[in-house]
């Protein structure tokens, strides 16, 4: 499985910005998918993520300011970013979780967020 970011870049306090991840490969091995970030001298955190029931999880910090969506017939993942601030500057991952225990997490390379006026 290939996971694809894109849409990174500069924001700007206030605005928004859109990520995507695609996927390729062996799709079929994909349980759900998901947003994780990483900032600067900090662990990876979970950001937005589908769950194994379709339900969505967010963290607190960006709860109301973030949404996940997918579309299916692309095979392909949305975050959509509002309201951004400063401590949103970070390195964002498409995660996919596997279907099966044995496989590990896949993981796109990174798109690099960076917010600041």
């Amino acid at each position: 499985v290939d996971l694809v970011e894109s849409g990174g870049g500069l924001g700007h306090p206030g605005r928004s910005l859109r990520l995507s991840c695609a996927a390729s490969g062996s799709i079929d091995n994909i349980d759900y998918r998901g947003w994780y970030r990483q900032a600067p001298g900090k662990r990876r955190e979970l950001v937005a993520t589908f769950t194994r029931d379709g339900d969505t999880n967010y963290a607190d910090s960006v709860k109301g300011r973030f949404t996940i969506s997918r579309d299916n017939a692309k095979k392909t993942v949305h975050l959509q970013m509002n309201m951004l601030t400063p401590e949103d500057t970070a390195v964002y991952y498409c995660h996919a979780a596997p279907k099966l225990a044995d496989f590990p997490d896949y993981w796109g390379q990174g798109t690099q967020v960076t917010v600041s006026s």
